[in-house]
């Protein structure tokens, strides 16, 4: 006897047919395991694109800082004296803190932003060059360019549109090199902003110099954003929080133990600690899921164990009608291998479908249940879905498990005399 032989297949499938039931419960512990693990890890990773993605609409290194009211006297000023940043503190900053790669200062604004008939109000940053990189602006091939620092010196009038604004106010024209009033004043259109973001509102940018010139800002700033490197932890991130506002306190005459004069924001320590917090939850959900693997793996060999012995006597009968042992126990062996693959692969399939309707579910809901804070829609639960490699492999080590389940009872019950396996019971 032959592994694929035709023969050997309708004898399989005549045996399937015979025992329904015996059929069905091996083959739904085998579907049963594939089809908790691919929901588990997909669920998983739900969770975990959810939450990573509020943190795309810039890099994940990110600090911001602001100036409140100080709460504290301090060396002869009162408390309630308000905190402007400028370019000073930017300068010492980065002088100061090899960890600061990129920084920005951004002046906020809320415009209305005209072109021919078409107007609105859309927010305004005026920001740096720096600032691409750390809100992960995107400007695609086509779509003009970013601020420069050309820009800067000179303080042109010039202006990158989000795609949002682009469509609100051009239409189908192509917005590069047009001319734009922004509360009256003429700005030239240089760049498309075409990142995807979950702002409801457009959003522009100017130069920092410029803003600051036209608002009449002198050399103030409304706020200072900056990205880190080489701080992988939430205890380095907070040190380095506490330093810089350690500076920033000596540098504006703030009272240290004033923690409310200095605002501050550091998405990478939020950013280190969430995704401490995933690989801690990745452990539990693959834990599940590989308890519910094994129990479909006990549930196969339990389930070929009782297969084999019920059927000791139908192997003494083959035994004397002149079948080898190596022909009975290879028919068991491919009876579990194809049982194995069949419901392994009819799980799979339920696993995958399950989770493309729940993606197909929360794409009708792009929020995911997660609320919405400062204009951004929150997620909390987004694409979920799982590598198709893990599933395969699942499904292989489920096979195996049933070869092995039937192949440690079978060699047993084929090696015994004929005459003593037709007295079996």
């Amino acid at each position: 006897m032959r592994f694929f032989e035709f023969d050997t297949l309708q004898e399989i499938i005549a045996t399937m047919r015979e025992s329904k039931l015996r059929t069905f419960l091996t083959g739904f512990a085998v579907a049963w395991g594939i089809f908790m693990l691919i929901v588990l890890l997909g669920s998983g990773n739900g969770l975990k694109n959810g939450i990573s993605s509020n943190f795309n609409d810039r890099a994940t290194n990110t600090v911001e800082m602001w100036g409140r009211r100080t709460t504290m006297p301090y060396k002869g000023f009162k408390s309630q004296r308000r905190l402007h940043f400028t370019n000073h503190e930017m300068e010492i900053i980065k002088a100061q803190y090899p960890q600061v790669d990129k920084i920005s200062g951004r002046i906020f604004k809320s415009p209305v932003v005209s072109y021919k008939d078409e107007y609105g109000n859309f927010n305004l940053e005026g920001v740096m060059p720096d600032y691409r990189k750390i809100s992960n602006i995107k400007i695609e091939p086509g779509n003009g360019r970013f601020l420069n620092q050309i820009d800067m010196q000179q303080e042109r009038k010039v202006i990158v549109l989000s795609k949002k604004i682009v469509d609100n106010l051009f239409n189908k024209e192509n917005p590069l090199g047009q001319w734009v009033k922004v509360d009256n004043i003429s700005f030239q259109v240089v760049g498309i902003d075409t990142k995807t973001s979950n702002e409801e509102g457009g959003r522009c940018y100017i130069p920092h110099s410029t803003a600051q010139k036209i608002y009449n800002k002198a050399d103030w700033t409304d706020n200072i954003t900056l990205t880190v490197n080489g701080l992988y932890t939430k205890e380095a991130n907070e040190e380095f929080g506490k330093n810089l506002k350690k500076t920033l306190s000596r540098i504006l005459i703030v009272d240290p133990e004033d923690e409310q004069a200095i605002g501050m924001w550091n998405q990478a320590a939020n950013y280190v600690q969430t995704m401490k917090i995933f690989s801690t939850i990745d452990l539990f959900v693959l834990f599940i899921g590989l308890c519910t693997l094994i129990a479909g793996i006990v549930g196969v060999g339990n389930i070929m164990v009782i297969t084999v012995k019920e059927r000791t006597r139908e192997f003494g009968i083959k035994k004397t009608l002149g079948a080898t042992p190596g022909n009975i126990l290879i028919s068991i062996l491919l009876e579990s291998m194809v049982i194995t693959i069949t419901f392994g692969y009819l799980g799979m399939l339920f696993g995958i479908g399950l989770l493309e309707l729940i993606s197909k579910a929360l794409s009708m809901n792009p929020g995911g249940g997660g609320g919405e804070e400062g204009g951004r829609t929150l997620s909390i639960f987004l694409n979920p879905s799982v590598n198709l490699n893990t599933a395969i492999l699942a499904t292989v080590i489920l096979i195996l498990a049933g070869l092995i389940a039937g192949y440690i009872p079978a060699k047993k019950a084929v090696s015994i005399k004929p005459i003593e396996a037709m007295r079996a019971d």
